[in-house]
């Protein structure tokens, strides 16, 4: 019988705790409690519930890494005005930072930005303002070319795209942010509003569904010089949040109509509906974060919410296994 040190070139390490920083596929055995463990893909893809927002809003922007370090800003607060507050999220519960210089909703933000370095541009009423986040405060810096609300954004604060939106018409219009400037750069193939987003930088990254009219499920792929129609959602809808990258992206929430919590995968090639979507159905969601670790927070289904949702997906776990 072939043994695991003539596979591995090493027989299973015994050790009193868990290592801190284990390898894929490495198996060991902690004699402390007597179990047999090994690092792993965990595939979880689901979402659970997150600690509420202080400031109940729809169409806000959002901006982390993952589920547990993230910061939103701006939307609008019930019954609808323009707010500029900001709070930022550990994992378990928000607190409120310094607000926006302007105040506004449905604002495009460089969503793959962290807890410290955050970008908020456009919005309503009809900006085209754009702030920088350090962490501490908010900073205006050099404003968009055209100035408009219902734009959707990707990318860090050094490195961004915003595109779509509302002047007194939907547009197609798109910027790419290099950290100090905006430059106008080839347009969506569609004119667009209140898409979901996802990328990582202002050269790569994908725009999905739409908002405000019938909801589509077009999605289109982002180069860094033009915008190419690649396959669709399989659930149309607008007004929708992502979070991720141009090859790893989730999709989810929005109105189909009626509201939805459907959520997608994208493995860079086609979308794959998840079995489980959002617990609340909403749209204009703030969304951040990875395709393994995501965050939606606030958004609308009728009226304003506070709920904040924490997404799982596939990742690198520590495994106990079961033997007899």
């Amino acid at each position: 019988m072939t043994t695991f040190k003539e596979i591995r070139g090493t027989t299973i390490e015994v050790v009193s705790s868990d290592p801190s920083n284990p390898e894929l596929g490495q198996i060991w055995y902690n004699s402390s409690s007597g179990t047999l463990k090994g690092y792993v893909f965990a595939t979880v893809n689901a979402w659970a519930s997150g600690g509420n927002l202080n400031t109940t809003r729809t169409g806000l922007g959002a901006s982390g890494a993952s589920n547990s370090s993230a910061i939103a800003f701006g939307g609008s607060t019930p019954p609808s005005s323009a707010t500029g507050a900001s709070e930022s999220y550990d994992g378990t519960s928000w607190t409120n930072t310094p607000s926006l210089n302007t105040a506004r909703t449905t604002l495009g933000s460089a969503s793959a930005g962290t807890q410290t370095s955050a970008l908020a541009f456009g919005g309503g009423p009809i900006t085209a303002a754009t702030e920088k986040w350090n962490g501490s405060a908010w900073t205006s810096v050099n404003s968009m070319n055209t100035a408009r609300f219902q734009i959707t954004g990707f990318g860090v604060q050094t490195s961004a795209l915003g595109f779509g939106g509302y002047t007194t018409t939907t547009v197609a219009a798109t910027e790419s942010y290099n950290g100090t400037s905006w430059t106008t750069v080839n347009s969506l193939n569609t004119a667009n509003r209140q898409c979901g987003g996802a990328g990582v930088s202002n050269t790569s990254g994908i725009n999905f569904g739409n908002g405000g009219g019938p909801p589509i499920s077009q999605t289109e792929s982002w180069n860094g010089t033009s915008w190419t129609v690649v396959n669709s959602l399989n659930t149309g809808r607008g007004s929708l949040s992502g979070a991720g990258s141009q090859t790893a992206a989730l999709a989810f929430g929005g109105a189909v109509p009626p509201y939805t919590g459907a959520t997608e995968i994208w493995n860079g090639t086609s979308w794959t509906s998840n079995p489980t979507g959002l617990s609340t159905g909403r749209e204009t969601i703030g969304g951040t974060g990875t395709q393994s670790s995501a965050l939606a927070a606030g958004g609308s289904n009728a009226s304003r919410l506070a709920n904040t949702e924490e997404w799982t997906g596939s990742q690198l776990q520590i495994k106990t296994v079961t033997v007899s």
